[in-house]
């Protein structure tokens, strides 16, 4: 290595460690509450500068848009990167060989294309993924004896999903917790009739599922009167709710017992809403909805986003269903052919600002349409048609930025 070279290499490692100090402090100071909008644009501002220097697709791209840290206004006009973008560039502002974790999407969409996030190291991840879930999962309680029905991260490291829900165990889980699921069940080649969490990056046969065990950590929690959390993708359920109706049992799971699902059901169910999940939640666990959250994350982000429902009922009694973020994500909506920000009360494509996602492109337009309200966003699944050609032609800007 030469003296410049070795100069350069000194520089990123110092810039990087100065920027995830300063996400590390940004998230210890606000947590889950609301950061003052100067802080959240002042570091959004240096985190884009730094991977608009170091990130040279994105630059390319924000450059075609002629955004540059020098022009830049606020935090709102920086360039969302369309979420296929990380499937066909490599978004990293950290060399990739240097970084230590790279998340894998599961390629529902486009089998044979995933999406990759480059993580130079998990601190920062780790962190924004502690600090909400023990806000809105756990508000009441240190830890919770927890069944998890997905692989842990020992069997799958390139998936976003295993590492949350390892995590999840590690801080929160009570003695009992564990996973329930059979290494021989993960499939990362044949998409025939698999299904998969949203941030999940990997798929498994219905016989992965450990439902024998999972009867008995239901058996124990039914007769011990101890609260427990379920935990898993959506999907998951859907099986294990076959599986232990074929049994005839249901549960009277104790109070404070909740239920927490991410993803949807893709490809196994059609006919099955959110709604009937839950009450079938109610009717097999004995959980009310006030206590079934879903959780909302992607691949891309390094953040995730909650249901309310939870946290408000252990807070005030009340039963907010809305989804909402850290105070180091901010969702934005807007319309889907110009991607100009819409009203509140009407419906827009988000795009996420997430703090967090510090060494990829900390903006991110995703194809997921929503609606916020002054207490919350809904969501309302994935664009299509026109609204879906809007986000088309975004991801042919990148291309052509890049070509």
């Amino acid at each position: 290595m030469s003296m410049g070279q070795s100069q350069e290499s000194t520089n990123i490692d110092e810039t990087k460690e100065t920027i995830k100090r300063e996400v590390l402090d940004f998230i210890a100071q606000y947590g889950c509450g609301k950061a003052p909008d100067e802080a959240f644009d002042t570091l959004a501002k240096h985190i884009f500068a730094f991977q608009f220097e170091r990130n040279l697709p994105y630059r390319a791209y924000c450059m075609s848009k002629r955004v540059t840290p020098q022009t830049l206004a606020n935090w709102m006009q920086i360039p969302p990167m369309p979420v296929d973008g990380f499937k066909m560039l490599t978004l990293t502002s950290v060399p990739e060989q240097d970084c230590e974790a790279v998340f894998t999407t599961s390629g529902t969409t486009h089998p044979g294309q995933r999406g990759r996030n480059f993580h130079p190291d998990l601190q920062v991840w780790d962190e924004s993924m502690i600090v909400p879930f023990r806000h809105f999962i756990m508000p009441d309680r240190e830890r919770i004896r927890i069944a998890v029905l997905s692989p842990a991260w020992d069997m799958n490291e390139h998936s976003s999903l295993s590492r949350y829900l390892t995590r999840a165990v590690e801080q929160c889980g009570a003695e009992g917790s564990g996973f329930f699921f059979h290494e021989d069940g993960l499939d990362f080649t044949d998409y025939r009739g698999r299904f998969d969490g949203t941030a999940a990056g990997f798929f498994f046969h219905e016989d992965g599922l450990d439902f024998t065990g999972v009867e008995r950590f239901l058996d124990e929690a039914a007769a011990d009167g101890e609260p427990v959390m379920l935990m898993g993708a959506s999907s998951a359920y859907l099986y294990l709710l076959d599986y232990l109706d074929k049994q005839g049992k249901t549960y009277a799971l104790a109070a404070d017992s909740r239920v927490f699902d991410t993803g949807g059901f893709k490809s196994t169910r059609t006919d099955m809403t959110v709604d009937d999940l839950y009450a079938a939640f109610e009717r097999v666990f004995g959980v009310k909805r006030s206590h079934c959250v879903n959780m909302y994350g992607m691949t891309e982000l390094s953040s995730q986003i909650y249901d309310q429902n939870i946290l408000s009922y252990y807070t005030d009694g009340s039963s907010n269903y809305l989804k909402a973020t850290p105070s180091w994500v901010r969702s934005v909506f807007l319309d889907p052919a110009s991607l100009t920000p819409v009203a509140d009360g009407e419906q827009g494509v988000i795009a996420h600002y997430d703090l967090a996602n510090w060494n990829s492109c900390l903006a991110i337009l995703t194809e997921d349409l929503g609606v916020r309200t002054e207490h919350g966003y809904v969501l309302n699944g994935r664009a299509k048609g026109a609204e879906a050609r809007g986000c088309s032609i975004t991801v042919d800007e990148v291309m052509a930025a890049n070509a």
